[in-house]
């Protein structure tokens, strides 16, 4: 029997409630969850045991997660990255294209439903009815992937991975496999529908297409440069791939892939719909991977400057 702790950092519980999707599968994993926080169970941050395998879920945004996810590092034998949050700061990640200060800002004092008449920001200490010292995590510049805070043995991508795809990840895991646990095959591998040699420009996703590649129809589709292990679950149901799978193996930067597969596809006038279409195409491109971009400095600058 395998000893597995899960924990959940900056992310939303959904790769733990696909893992719950598997039902009574999961009495055939040979695993057991001998501590889990906070979706799972109520486990304690001074009571984190020695395990097997640690499961992270989410990446790093506040110091609390940076500690425990150091932790786990240090009383795991194998730690894994579990969804594309914790391997690539996944949609959290998209944060980092602007400050800490525009997010607070923005979140509890411009906010559509804010009601803030004091315009508190929240601070890392405050006194509660001025004797109770009350101590909140302190709130990172940037989203981190957990890769970026401590070694990862084991990635599994997907938002959040399928059942199917957890069931299989975790059997490998246990076998000894190390790195992305993939098929390493890509989503166009698994869609029904065939891929051309060029795009008919670039336009956004607006209509249904059925039965057709996104791709040839002019339509982004990231399924040639995404791992495949969801079997093209998305392009199946007439919508485009937007990445969540990650980058294929060998490639560090997955956005710089999309971009090296757009000037494949795309010609003249297509590069240019796809100026026009998309004005903010960073945060598209990087949907899924801002925080473990190679370039993320650079392309907060652009970002920034576009929307001046």
């Amino acid at each position: 029997m395998v000893d597995v702790a899960i924990y959940l950092a900056a992310g939303c519980s959904g790769c733990e409630l696909s893992l719950l999707d598997l039902g009574d599968r999961l009495a055939d994993l040979n695993f057991r969850v001998i501590w889990a926080s906070p979706t799972l169970g109520d486990g304690k941050y001074g009571r984190i045991p020695e395990v097997d395998i640690a499961f992270v879920e989410g990446g790093v945004r506040l110091d609390e997660q940076e500690r425990i996810v150091r932790e786990l590092r240090r009383k795991s034998d194998v730690l894994v990255a579990f969804g594309i949050c914790a391997a690539c700061g996944g949609v959290p990640g998209l944060a980092n294209l602007h400050s800490k200060d525009e997010i607070l800002e923005g979140v509890f004092r411009k906010g559509t439903t804010t009601d803030n008449p004091e315009s508190i920001i929240p601070q890392k200490t405050v006194f509660v009815d001025g004797k109770y010292e009350l101590t909140l995590p302190e709130f990172y510049e940037n989203v981190r992937a957990v890769d970026q805070i401590v070694e990862v043995d084991c990635y599994i991508g997907g938002c959040p991975p399928t059942p199917g795809q957890i069931e299989d990840a975790v059997s490998r895991i246990i076998g000894g496999e190390v790195g992305w646990i993939t098929t390493a095959r890509a989503v166009c591998e698994s869609c029904p529908y065939e891929l051309g040699d060029g795009m008919e420009g670039a336009g956004r996703f607006t209509k249904i297409v059925s039965g057709e590649c996104f791709l040839k129809k002019g339509i982004l589709c990231f399924g040639p440069a995404t791992q495949g292990d969801c079997g093209a679950s998305c392009p199946k149901v007439n919508t485009p791939c937007r990445g969540c799978g990650g980058p294929l193996p060998a490639v560090s930067d997955y956005g710089a892939k999309i971009v090296d597969m757009l000037s494949l596809l795309l010609d003249e006038k297509g590069v240019e719909e796809l100026g026009s279409n998309y004005h903010t195409i960073a945060k598209l491109i990087y949907l899924y991977s801002m925080a473990s971009a190679t370039i993320p400095g650079r392309v907060r600058k652009y970002h920034v400057r576009e929307i001046e």
